[in-house]
């Protein structure tokens, strides 16, 4: 008898890195569970998975919504009976500023996604981990959330609050068979990036940028691959880590 497949939940699957670690998790033999607030960006993820002979649904939902989180949540077990992988990758980046003229709907778009997002999705899949008594949950931080960065203070403190999030949950939770790590990228080329070259052009702001020692921003492929070792058995001593993939920048 073949081994049942596991089952994939990731956030901000409808691009970027939620979409390439969903594909690479479907070759892998997963099944997931596909949740963005665009669904037919999702759509498109799932469309990718299906031409990999794979499988999986979709679940439109705000990320900083509790009915939502509860939605897709459900969705999973209705759909699966369980959550083996939880790639809690949802954000959102702020537009460059300083921090006194940063406008107050700004701080809550980013802390509401990021962290609320964050602390939400857990929140809800870690009773689904425990009565399982197993589980890996990666949380998508920064390597902003390690290093603070100029311009965008409300985006690295929500990145320092999934950090300190990850780490402490870790610790609660290691006794009842549920890995909890982050993982930290520094620039990887999403769409999400360019929106933040976009939003330097539309502000005028500029900020104080650096760059990785590597001399070029990460491929989304990249940081997939990093994702799928944290949910292998191959990382089975690994939790609390919070793993940096930037390319030498917080070196």
């Amino acid at each position: 008898m073949s081994e049942a497949a596991q089952i994939a939940v990731v956030t901000g699957a409808g691009s970027g890195m939620g979409r390439v670690t969903s594909i690479k998790l479907a070759k892998e033999g997963k099944k997931l569970v596909l949740v963005d607030f665009n669904a037919p960006a999702a759509e498109e993820t799932l469309n990718l998975i299906k031409q990999e002979h794979g499988e999986g649904i979709v679940v439109q939902a705000d990320v900083s919504k509790n009915a939502d989180v509860e939605r897709y949540v459900q969705a999973a077990l209705d759909t699966y009976g369980r959550i083996d992988i939880f790639f809690n990758n949802a954000g959102v980046i702020s537009k460059p500023n300083l921090l006194a003229d940063t406008p107050e709907e700004e701080f809550d778009r980013v802390i509401a996604v990021n962290f609320k997002g964050v602390f939400l999705g857990m929140k809800h899949v870690l009773k689904v981990m425990e009565e399982q008594g197993s589980g890996v949950i990666i949380n998508t931080a920064s390597t902003a959330g390690v290093k603070p960065e100029h311009s965008v203070s409300v985006y690295s403190a929500s990145k320092h609050a999934v950090v300190s999030l990850t780490k402490s949950a870790a610790m609660e939770y290691s006794s009842k068979g549920i890995r909890i790590v982050a993982v930290c990228p520094g620039g990887v080329q999403t769409n999400l990036v360019a929106g933040f070259q976009k939003s330097i052009e539309e502000t005028g702001h500029v900020p104080e940028i650096q760059y990785p020692r590597i001399g070029r921003m990460a491929e989304a492929e990249e940081i997939a691959n990093v994702v799928a070792f944290l949910a292998s058995p191959e990382a089975s001593y690994m939790t609390g880590s919070i793993v940096v993939v930037d390319g030498g920048l917080t070196a």
